[in-house]
């Protein structure tokens, strides 16, 4: 269920807002400039859908954003528990790349198809975790400062949407806000 929990950067320990009312959810990131909005997500994939399967089967929704706001790239990240002895590595180094602090030179845009993960928002003193799920199309403008926590059993997969034909470029700030807000498994126990 998506969820979004919103604190003051200087209080991760009290909440101001936790709601799962998609309505509530829009409304409040639209107030600081986040699109967010619901699409379906029930393409019929087969297990373990490669991105040309995945991009395959959205092909009308990702022309028509890719028409609508000038996107070059495209692609699919996405990762699934696997029986590979590597898999606790693999898991651990994907989600650190991701859980410090940083913004982009452009929005950056998911559609989440698969599973969820949590973007955290650093917007005007406040920092709102946005628990995405399958159907979940977020939309974080440029320059935004955020951090993203695909939990310690990543389980997701996105469509991403760059204008930047280098694709993900992160510009990180060295600020450790991140490690002092609830992570995304225990989010995932709140929801």
């Amino acid at each position: 269920m998506t969820l979004l929990v919103t604190w003051a950067d200087t209080a991760p320990d009290t909440p101001i807002t936790r709601t799962t009312d998609v309505m509530h959810i829009t409304e409040r990131l639209g107030a600081v400039g986040v699109a967010f909005d619901r699409w379906e997500a029930a393409a019929d994939l087969p297990a373990g859908a490669d991105a040309d399967q995945v991009l395959e089967a959205y092909r009308e929704e990702v022309d028509r954003l890719v028409e609508e706001h000038g996107f070059t790239v495209v692609d699919v990240a996405q990762l699934h528990p696997s029986d590979d002895p590597d898999w606790p590595t693999i898991a651990a180094g994907a989600r650190a790349k991701f859980l410090a602090e940083h913004t982009h030179a452009e929005d950056e845009v998911r559609f989440f198809i698969d599973g969820s993960g949590v973007f955290y928002l650093h917007i005007g003193g406040e920092v709102h975790a946005v628990r995405c799920e399958a159907g979940d199309l977020l939309a974080v403008p440029a320059l935004t400062t955020h951090w993203f926590d695909m939990g310690t059993t990543p389980d997701f997969a996105a469509i991403r949407f760059f204008q930047n034909d280098d694709g993900w470029v992160g510009t990180f700030t060295g600020d450790p806000i991140a490690s002092k807000f609830a992570d995304f498994d225990t989010l995932a126990a709140w929801s």
